[in-house]
């Protein structure tokens, strides 16, 4: 694994991984598509995280990863509400109206929340004005989606889905800032745990259960949500960053949105359109250039302060405690899996920039 990292070199097996990952990070709106059809958004959110905290849990108790958690559990509330507790909701809510794949594509502006946030939380970086093109560009793809892909009614769904990115781009800098040292399978499971004792007075108070037994498709829907898509996931992206390195894991993030277009066409029969292509063209040019730094720029030094700590090689000993964040623009060097999946969502936005697109030349292949 370390030779292949340091040589620049993506095995079959990282291939392999990284295709996986940009599945299961891509068919969530389709998924929540179909279980919106028949449950509430609510009871949708209830299931799905009561199924993945069940996975997890007993997997962090094992470790003993649940009391260094538990110990500072304002971050990690704050955390659970921003991102899974108000975004899951919302998100449910708004693929009553919009379709997966536009929602999917909204969602591809997160990096560029992200780098708001970095500026809200203390990290903040001049923006050059190849970083303000991108936002432009970010804007501009948003706004064409919104302007030709969706309809005037649906503008209240779309409010939503922003909600979803800044929250979305918000809790992993929470992890980033107050939590870097604790382990990823903690956080994780406790914030699933978290959402579903949340959920559950809701569930019962707003009469959310299922009146009928649900058909089978919306069963196997929020079974694949949880346990594919929030705890499998989490184990890929864990191999993943063993495998490949942090950086080349990043990109990832830009086969999502293109995985969330296909499906919902060819699962729900969504449209295509041009301007759902060039929004989608326009979402992700924006984020590489927003997250981009000038040449020959090099990342700034990690520190506990910025939230991001660096790590050692990986051992087996590491890959079974994973931790947050990475720190470091080297994608050569084989480096601790982080466990939460939203960190490196936040490391691609408003972290070190130089992680996606600059460093040592020679060492920045496709993932």
């Amino acid at each position: 694994m370390s030779s292949a990292l340091n040589d620049g070199v993506v095995t079959r097996r990282g291939t392999l991984l990284f295709v996986l990952l940009g599945v299961t990070w891509g068919i969530p709106y389709l998924l929540i598509k179909i279980a919106v059809g028949q449950l509430d958004p609510a009871m949708v959110v209830l299931a799905r995280t009561a199924l993945a905290a069940a996975v997890l849990l007993p997997v962090a108790v094992a470790r003993g990863q649940l009391w260094p958690v538990l110990r500072r559990w304002r971050p990690l509330v704050c955390y659970t509400v921003a991102e899974i507790i108000v975004p899951q909701f919302l998100l449910s809510t708004a693929e009553q109206r919009l379709p997966s794949s536009t929602t999917g594509l909204l969602i591809a502006a997160v990096p560029l929340a992200g780098v708001g946030v970095a500026f809200l939380i203390g990290r903040p970086e001049r923006l050059t004005g190849r970083n303000w093109l991108g936002i432009a560009l970010g804007m501009a793809g948003v706004a064409a989606l919104v302007g030709f892909a969706v309809s005037g009614s649906d503008l209240g769904a779309v409010g939503m889905v922003m909600v979803v990115v800044v929250g979305y781009a918000l809790g992993p800098a929470i992890i980033a800032k107050w939590m870097p040292d604790l382990p990823g399978t903690g956080i994780t499971a406790l914030s699933f745990l978290l959402s579903a004792v949340a959920y559950a007075p809701v569930v019962a108070a707003t009469g959310g259960w299922p009146a009928a037994w649900p058909s089978a498709s919306v069963i196997v829907s929020v079974v694949l949500l949880a346990v594919v898509c929030s705890a499998g996931a989490f184990s890929i992206l864990i191999a993943l960053v063993a495998e490949i390195g942090p950086v080349r894991t990043t990109t990832v993030t830009y086969v999502n949105p293109a995985v969330a277009l296909v499906a919902g066409a060819l699962v729900l029969g969504e449209p295509i359109t041009a301007w759902s292509i060039l929004g989608f063209a326009l979402i992700l040019a924006g984020c590489f250039l927003a997250a981009s730094r000038r040449p020959g720029k090099s990342a700034p030094p990690a520190s506990p302060a910025a939230g991001i700590i660096p790590v050692d090689e990986v051992s087996p000993a590491a890959e079974a405690n994973p931790a947050l964040p990475i720190s470091g623009a080297d994608d050569g060097a084989a480096r601790q899996p982080n466990g939460l999946l939203s960190a490196l969502r936040y490391r691609a936005a408003a972290g070190d920039r130089s992680s996606l697109h600059g460093g040592t030349s020679g060492r920045r292949g496709a993932a």
